[in-house]
């Protein structure tokens, strides 16, 4: 049951981004660019969540999950802090 819900949270985040920067290449509106680049991040993240759990149980890619995380979200932080209008 937990593999579900992992694969279901990364394809969540798939679709985020996916809409996001597709609404960014539409409107050119600067914060759909960032938050579709940290769903980006967040679905490694989720990736890495699957393969680190179910794939892979012996190796630990905690730190990589941890990396692809604070990527998409520092991503985020800068678009909505120094790249406001």
């Amino acid at each position: 049951m937990a593999e579900t819900v992992y694969v279901l949270c990364a394809l969540t985040s798939a679709v985020c981004a996916g809409l996001l920067l597709q609404g960014f290449v539409r409107t050119r509106a600067r914060l759909l660019l960032w938050s579709g680049l940290c769903f980006v991040g967040l679905f490694l993240n989720n990736v890495l969540l699957f393969v680190d759990i179910v794939l892979l149980p012996k190796i630990d890619l905690s730190a990589w999950r941890s990396v692809a995380a604070l990527v998409g979200m520092a991503l985020l932080l800068y678009g909505l802090v120094w790249d406001a209008e």
